[in-house]
């Protein structure tokens, strides 16, 4: 019998939440299958077999475990199931000499053995499994299989009152709709809570022309996305301003370790926060001072792909040094950005307007961007903070001192 543990993910992970289960008690497993998908508060993590076997399920989607916690076993001495069956074969039964042949009834289990979606509307709806019709693996029962039979069960007695039904609980008059926050977004909220509570937060703030910027994306984006097959967007700009940024306020690019060692970093990984479905993650782009703005295009792409899919792994979010959020993208004129622990610097970005400026003294309509700084006081003095942010300022208003080191 082969245990199924939490594996560690992360340095800083304890624990996760299962959210879902692909296989279900009795289940036959191949090797390097998923059995399940373990959320935790920074990734997603499919969790698969090492090899083959029928699985049986110690613990329940929904469930917080800890890492090492065995959530599951798998028989490994269990034959493999035949060519387009769901199940492992088993050895016929003799067959009756004068019986004559009767149709199988459909495998019904045992409510304990429902997947825990299932076993929930059962018991809440008070529905008889052996009135439904399975259609899953051995004709176990679906989710989908249980609420078509409350549509079915409810439909004749109730069909002239659901048309008339309000469907909005506002205009059933109901109030407000109470619901349980998730153990996902529940660590979401402990970790910025942490943030706040464990360093001192202080923001600053500038704004910054975009004309040139703008101008040269207009200038080289046919000829950029033919040679590389990527588009020039506004981050590549952005992260190669905070590296030269960095460069000159060194103390941003460090962390505290405990109350009195200050850890100085001497690379530029820089995570870039992306927003899905699950929650805020930021994905870091490595040694962005030695990377193209092709190269970090590429990967800003890549890892955009790999969080709407699911697929980005602990490795792809840790280790970075700052981070830069775009609040822009959804249309935020100004926001104070938390940091991201350890980190002792983040920079936020946000909506390009049209503004009237004075410019060599007349006024002019120019792309204008708000810029904020938050940084940790602890290590960051408000001179170094100013100073950095006016350096990002100078790189993306004249973006040649990028390319001159100036």
């Amino acid at each position: 019998m082969l245990e199924i543990k939490i594996p560690a993910v992360g340095e800083s992970i304890t624990s996760g939440v299962i959210a879902a289960f692909h296989k279900q008690t009795g289940d036959y497993v191949k090797a390097n299958e998923p059995i399940l998908t373990l959320d935790t508060d920074k990734v997603s993590t499919e969790i698969v077999a090492e090899t083959g076997g029928v699985v049986t399920l110690l613990a329940k989607e929904g469930d917080e475990v800890k890492i090492g916690q065995v959530v599951a076993q798998i028989d490994t001495s269990a034959a493999a199931p035949a060519a387009g069956g769901g199940a492992p074969a088993a050895a016929p039964a003799p067959a009756a000499a004068a019986a004559p042949a009767k149709a199988p009834e459909p495998v019904r289990a045992a409510t304990g053995e429902f997947s825990p979606a299932v076993r929930r509307i059962v018991e809440e709806e008070n529905v008889d499994p052996n009135g439904v019709t399975g259609t899953g693996k051995g004709g176990r029962l679906t989710k989908g299989d249980v609420l078509s039979h409350l549509e079915t069960r409810g439909a004749a007695p109730a069909q002239a009152a659901v048309a008339a039904a309000p469907t909005n609980p506002q205009s059933m008059g109901e109030r407000t709709t109470r619901k349980k926050l998730t153990p996902l977004r529940k660590k979401i909220a402990a970790h910025l809570v942490n943030a706040q509570h464990t360093a001192a937060i202080l923001t600053t703030f500038n704004e910054c022309d975009m004309s040139a910027v703008m101008g040269l994306r207009a200038k080289l984006q046919d000829s950029f996305v033919k040679k590389h097959g990527i588009k020039l967007g506004f981050m590549s700009f952005f992260i190669k301003a905070v590296v030269e940024a960095l460069k000159s306020v060194p103390s941003i690019n460090g962390q505290l370790e405990g109350d009195d060692v200050f850890v100085q970093n001497h690379f530029y990984d820089i995570g870039v926060a992306v927003g899905t479905e699950r929650g805020l993650v930021v994905p870091v782009v490595r040694d962005c001072d030695t990377k193209s703005f092709a190269q970090i295009e590429k990967d800003i792409v890549d890892y955009a792909k790999k969080a709407r899919d699911g697929k980005l792994q602990i490795s792809d979010l840790s280790g970075g040094v700052f981070t830069i959020s775009n609040g822009g993208t959804y249309g935020s004129l100004m926001g104070t950005p938390i940091l991201n622990p350890p980190q002792s610097g983040i920079l936020g970005m946000h909506n390009i307007v049209q503004r009237p400026i004075a410019v060599d003294g007349k006024v002019e309509i120019r792309p204008m961007m708000y810029l904020a700084l938050s940084y940790d006081h602890r290590v960051v003095d408000g001179k170094e903070g100013v100073t950095f942010l006016v350096r990002v300022k100078e790189c993306i208003e004249e973006p040649s001192r990028m390319l001159f080191d100036m």
